[in-house]
């Protein structure tokens, strides 16, 4: 559920569906600009230019690829755990945790109960907030 406090902050209260927060959203990589257009090396010194660039540049896509690659990784993997993780919910009645996020980076959560509870929680969360009582934060950013 998003919703907005007073102040125009956008919220978002939902169900955590796996037991465990996903690591590769705090992975980040704001800030780095791959300059994708290199000399072509034409002449001695675009060459060196060209040899500068990838000394450059090669870092910077070497992590790059790095971080898509963990990302599509752990990603494979939830998918596969994912059937499980919920069958086991449903089938032995674990908890819910209700989490709230400030633009998709949780910021609280809390163990709500089965299905129902849950659902009742996130909405008093979501009134809450909508009054500008937003829940202290329980997670490191």
């Amino acid at each position: 559920m998003k919703v907005r406090t007073p102040g125009g902050q956008v919220y978002r209260i939902t169900r955590r569906w796996v037991p465990w927060q996903r690591k590769s959203r705090r992975m980040s990589l704001d800030g780095l600009e791959v300059p994708f257009d290199a000399p072509s090396g034409d002449d001695p010194i675009s060459m060196i230019l060209v040899v500068v660039w990838l000394v450059i540049a090669l870092p910077i896509l070497v992590v790059v690829v790095a971080v898509m690659l963990l990302t599509g990784i752990e990603l494979l993997l939830l998918l596969a755990i994912l059937p499980f993780a919920v069958g086991a919910r449903v089938v032995f009645g674990r908890h819910w945790t209700v989490e709230v996020r400030r633009s998709f980076h949780p910021i609280y959560e809390e163990r709500a109960g089965d299905w129902r509870a849950s659902g009742v929680r996130i909405r008093e969360l979501a009134k809450q907030i909508k009054a500008g009582r937003v829940p202290a934060r329980t997670l490191p950013w």
